[in-house]
């Protein structure tokens, strides 16, 4: 056993303790305050692989919930543009900046659009994994 894993090679309670620090702290030096062990220490399991991994799924799961809840509140933000750009009291530079941005987020989600048709276009012009090359290396 070493200091980054337990004999099973998952994390240590204090670890998990260090990771929770890591992901609501906003310096290692607050979070290693927070999980009770040294900042030197902290910086040597960041550097660990089983431990910088878990930090990194860790911190990829938050971003995927956030993620989760802004896609869920969309709704909700497009109900308050259009609300704003068709009440005739609000203030006209509320009505056009509400305008402008249904307009360009309209735009932007038309633009990706044809771009993951372009890219899924290129993606079915390559030869299957594995698939012998021909000439130059082209296939």
């Amino acid at each position: 056993m070493n200091d980054t894993t337990d004999q099973a090679g998952a994390l240590t309670p204090q670890q998990e303790k260090a990771l929770l620090a890591l992901l609501t702290k906003p310096t290692i030096t607050d979070a290693a305050k927070a999980a009770a062990v040294h900042r030197v220490l902290l910086h040597r399991w960041l550097k660990q692989e089983v431990f910088a991994t878990a930090y990194r799924e860790a911190r990829r799961d938050v971003v995927q919930h956030a993620i989760s809840r802004l896609q869920r509140a969309c709704d909700l933000a497009v109900d308050t543009l259009e609300s704003v750009a068709g009440d005739g009291n609000a203030p006209p530079a509320a009505r056009v900046s509400a305008a402008r941005t249904i307009l360009d987020l309209s735009l932007k989600a038309v633009e990706l659009e044809d771009l993951a048709a372009r890219v899924g276009a290129l993606e079915a012009l390559q030869p299957p994994a594995g698939a012998p090359t021909v000439g130059n290396g082209r296939w």
